[in-house]
């Protein structure tokens, strides 16, 4: 998910692409035999108790956490317009004295592809950024992402990863972030690792060398670019090897995928905000065995992905604190 904030602040604005048309899009957010398969966040599991999709009908529903907490929840519809509008509070409950926020979520066509434009909004600002910081911290943008990976199986049979964040920066910075090494090794590596290439060529056609260290384990890897296109593309292969490059496995995980395609899509959400998507396949030829352990670490790629978006992140502010 992608949270930005509105000209109102009391506002919260996701916008998504999904390359899937309007009507697949539509019946996975209104089907409940489809809405369990990706709504909330990673590793959280949906009970529909009961929905009645029309004006003033009404959804209820538990989510169970993964830590074993019911989190119960409650919709009341106001607007449905098929395949193009939904508006509906939200809460815990139908007693509620009043919602926790109102949703308006707009579906529309993009030459086949199909927009979503979701605002969440509150009572004031100060509930606004509360619910930011709640979302970010229980993992709700993953809850979009997962939609992408729905979606994406449901019309190809395929199996992604996606994951998003929004970058308090312009979209030439990001795009440098990622194609600077100077700047991508300080905030690319999984915590408490360290990155270095040992020879690393950006172009298309082009490849690296590089090891990831923590003082005491060492990794190795090749990355072979594909695709750059300035300042919103960035398609790489990656591997891991051993110390002389030569292809070798996951070091923890014999079963995971020999190469994995990265494919990198910055899109400016603002003059200085930056949305970029994360998409990670499986690249070439695997075995059932490799697709399943792919699928089973959606949870621990989040994790991964999270932790570097959190030391880009930091980057991003230092850079900006220091040209201020």
């Amino acid at each position: 998910m992608t949270a930005t904030v509105d000209a109102n602040a009391n506002e919260i604005r996701i916008i998504r692409v999904y390359d899937a048309p309007i009507g697949m899009v539509w019946d996975a957010w209104t089907d409940p035999a489809q809405v369990i398969q990706w709504w909330g966040p990673r590793g959280f599991t949906v009970t529909t108790h009961s929905r009645d999709l029309r004006v003033g009908g009404t959804w209820v529903y538990t989510m169970h956490g993964p830590d074993g907490k019911d989190w119960p929840n409650f919709t009341r519809y106001h607007e449905v317009e098929p395949q193009r509008r939904l508006v509906y509070d939200h809460g815990a409950s139908a007693s509620d004295a009043k919602p926790l926020f109102r949703v308006t979520a707009e579906f529309r066509e993009l030459d086949g592809k199909t927009e979503l434009d979701m605002r969440m909004t509150l009572a004031t600002a100060e509930e606004a950024q509360q619910t930011r910081a709640f979302i970010k911290t229980a993992g709700g943008n993953g809850t979009w992402d997962r939609l992408a990976e729905y979606l994406e199986k449901k019309t190809s049979d395929q199996e992604i990863f996606v994951i998003n964040r929004s970058f308090d920066a312009p979209i030439g910075t990001m795009f440098d972030m990622w194609t600077r090494p100077e700047h991508f090794s300080q905030w690319l590596p999984p915590t408490d690792f360290t990155m270095e290439f040992h020879r690393l060529d950006i172009r298309p056609g082009g490849e690296g060398f590089y090891s990831m260290t923590n003082g005491q384990f060492t990794m190795y890897g090749r990355v072979a670019y594909l695709d750059l296109h300035r300042p919103d593309r960035i398609v790489y292969v990656q591997y891991f090897t051993d110390a002389q490059e030569n292809i070798s496995r996951h070091p923890g995980a014999p079963t995971w995928p020999e190469k994995m395609l990265t494919t990198v899509l910055l899109s400016e959400e603002g003059p200085a905000t930056t949305r970029v998507t994360v998409r990670w396949e499986v690249y070439g030829a695997a075995t059932p065995e490799e697709i399943a352990a792919f699928v089973a670490e959606r949870g621990g790629m989040t994790q991964g992905w999270t932790g570097s978006f959190d030391k880009l992140e930091a980057l991003v502010e230092r850079t900006n604190a220091s040209r201020s």
